[in-house]
């Protein structure tokens, strides 16, 4: 494939990436879920106070980084909407579309890595979590281009390029650990993959380097951690499967429920799935399944070839298979070690980018496969392929946007009625008092449930001095009677 030809087809490609995580973001999903509130209204108040967290403790505690990045774009575009909130996902949902055609193409081939690029772009679940605003988002994107700057560190001749390339691969790398959870197996990755180039000229050296950054750039929120031990293990504890009466027997059906998950059941969860649905598209998912045979398969035939000189080769490096069985185990066991809403496909993110690389495989084998028996019919074939891909990306679109945006259960799962709160309030003078009743449950946040937190974030009223300034009253069910008689209805609205 010509170059030219290669860089117009990614082109093409992030072009539909950008297409499915833009596409109505104004308006899809609709409403605001209090937990991207919160990170909206950190964010506000942080671009208020130029007060940028490595951790925000409310909402049971979250890394800063998606919150600071909302906190910057808020400083340019001072706009309360959930658009606002999710932009940073939908940008960074495109970027790790064009990461993992960097790094698939780096470990297989440019063919590879465009199609890599393509499943990923059209993606259900990828496009899912590309378009809320969940912190989740950054961590297949950071993994995806670490990995990719290390391995070019590694395989460069050049002492400059490899400088460069190790210190991006600290910086980005090290910047997974701001942002969720789940990231924090990852470190398992890397010291299963890095000795793979111990032969490599100046091995230690660009270990070392890397080593180093990621150590300089993470410094900051461990040593938040280290003070606050308490916020590291809160979450992670609340929903561990170590609370349940059996572990063991929990954590396996838990595993067994999230290797299903791309092919048989998905998450039950309308706010991350059509509910219960496979994580994969169906031929995907055939794929999917293939290319982890096929894989298992060629490192099988490379383990032969060490044994017996005239055993026939493997059909991909051995390193990258290993690294990629190595990438899904380890990013299924954040959701199969906890104890709620499994199979999770968020929890599960991390392993979205190798189970696309897995089906890539897939393809790329029966592709070749059918190009093999078929070489008199090589027009066919290639048309074939077309219709596939035309067909992934057609589901794609119908999936998220008729199948699941048009469910009625969608609305409800983003709070949309507390967005139609916060707009009603909006329309009325500033100089009006209103009062808004909380009746919902939730955990308190500064002494209000964070159902509150969707309605404060449109109406710009999260902190004290904002609800002053916008005449706004956040009152529990026993403060009702606070509010002065003679009160006209519309001034007055419950959150339930």
């Amino acid at each position: 494939m010509s170059k030219p030809l290669r860089y117009t087809l990614l082109v093409g490609i992030l072009i539909i990436a950008t297409f499915f995580r833009f596409y109505h973001l104004t308006t899809t999903p609709p409403g605001l879920y209090p937990d991207e509130a919160m990170d909206g209204n950190n964010a506000v108040e942080t671009a208020e106070t130029n007060h940028f967290q490595t951790f925000y403790i409310e909402d049971n505690g979250r890394e800063g980084l998606y919150v600071n990045v909302i906190a910057a774009f808020l400083k340019v575009w001072p706009i309360y909407e959930p658009w606002v909130v999710r932009l940073p996902a939908a940008i960074a949902g495109v970027l790790t579309v064009w990461g993992i055609y960097l790094l698939v193409a780096e470990l297989f081939g440019n063919g590879p890595g465009l199609l890599a690029s393509f499943l990923l772009a059209t993606s259900f679940w990828h496009i899912m979590f590309s378009r809320i605003g969940f912190r989740a988002i950054l961590a297949p994107l950071l993994i995806v281009f670490a990995l990719y700057f290390l391995i070019k560190a590694f395989r460069s001749l050049s002492t400059r390029a490899s400088v460069v390339y190790a210190t991006l691969a600290g910086i980005v790398y090290s910047l997974g650990f701001y942002t969720y959870i789940a990231y924090r197996v990852t470190p398992l990755l890397f010291l299963l993959f890095i000795p793979f180039f111990r032969t490599k000229p100046g091995f230690w050296k660009k270990t070392a380097l890397f080593i180093a950054v990621t150590f300089i750039v993470a410094l900051p929120i461990g040593m938040y951690f280290v003070q606050h031990p308490a916020d590291f293990f809160g979450r992670t504890a609340q929903i561990s499967v170590t609370n349940a009466p059996n572990p063991l027997h929990d954590f396996a059906v838990n595993a067994a429920k999230e290797a299903l998950m791309f092919n048989w059941r998905g998450d039950y969860n309308w706010r991350q799935n059509i509910s219960g649905a496979p994580e994969l598209f169906w031929p995907v998912g055939i794929l999917f399944v293939l290319g982890i045979v096929v894989s298992a398969w060629s490192l099988w035939k490379s383990w032969r070839k060490r044994k017996d000189a005239a055993a026939t080769s493997d059909m991909f490096p051995s390193f990258a298979l290993l690294l990629t069985f190595a990438w899904i185990v380890l990013g299924l066991l954040p959701a199969a070690a906890s104890d709620e809403g499994i199979p999770h496909a968020l929890r599960s993110i991390i392993a979205l980018p190798a189970a696309i690389i897995f089906a890539t495989l897939g393809g790329v084998w029966l592709y070749g496969f059918i190009k093999e028996r078929w070489h008199w019919h090589a027009a066919l074939t290639r048309s074939l392929a077309v219709v596939f891909l035309v067909a992934v990306g057609i589901f794609g679109y119908v999936d998220y946007f008729t199948v699941w945006a048009k469910n009625p259960n969608v609305p409800g799962s983003f709070n949309a009625d507390y967005v139609t709160i916060g707009r009603q309030i909006n329309a009325l003078p500033k100089g009006t008092p209103k009062y808004v009743v909380v009746n919902a449950g939730g955990v308190l946040e500064r002494g209000i449930p964070t159902p509150a937190e969707t309605t404060m974030f449109i109406t710009h009223s999260f902190t004290d001095t904002d609800a002053a300034a916008a005449n706004i009253h956040y009152l529990l069910p026993d403060q009702a009677n606070s509010i002065p008689a003679g009160t006209p209805s519309e001034d007055v609205f419950y959150i339930n």
